[in-house]
């Protein structure tokens, strides 16, 4: 099973820089890209997985950030699973491998999560 999520989610530096900001203003873009994710997930009409592998692929704009900064938005993305009920939690026993893919798509940036069942509710 496979959804996406248009544009983009920050990335590692844009979540220090809020953080640095204010303990208010780290919250509120965990907050905003966590229910973004969430309601794509639902939209999605994903079922309740126990145990999954993900791929991820994540489709830049540009080459501008460097890839283990755009990875970092893997937390907003788990953490959107667990609060749309696709994941009962983002530990070790609902997550398994994770494989991440950076490339770029100047005209539709996106990411793209597949979710590879290994445990079925």
């Amino acid at each position: 099973m496979k959804f996406i999520i248009p544009g983009r989610l920050p990335g590692l530096n844009d979540m220090i820089n809020a953080a640095r900001t204010s303990l208010y203003k780290s919250a509120e873009l965990k907050q905003t890209y966590t229910d973004l994710v969430a309601w794509y997930a639902k939209s999605a009409r994903l079922p309740h997985v126990v145990q999954a592998d993900f791929i991820i692929t994540w489709y830049e704009k540009d080459k501008k950030r460097d890839k283990d900064n755009v990875m970092a938005g893997q937390k907003l993305l788990f953490d959107g699973l667990v609060k749309a009920g696709i994941l009962k939690n983002d530990g070790w026993k609902q997550v398994g491998d994770i494989t991440h893919r950076v490339r770029v798509d100047h005209d539709n940036p996106r990411i793209e999560i597949e979710i590879i069942e290994i445990k079925a509710s």
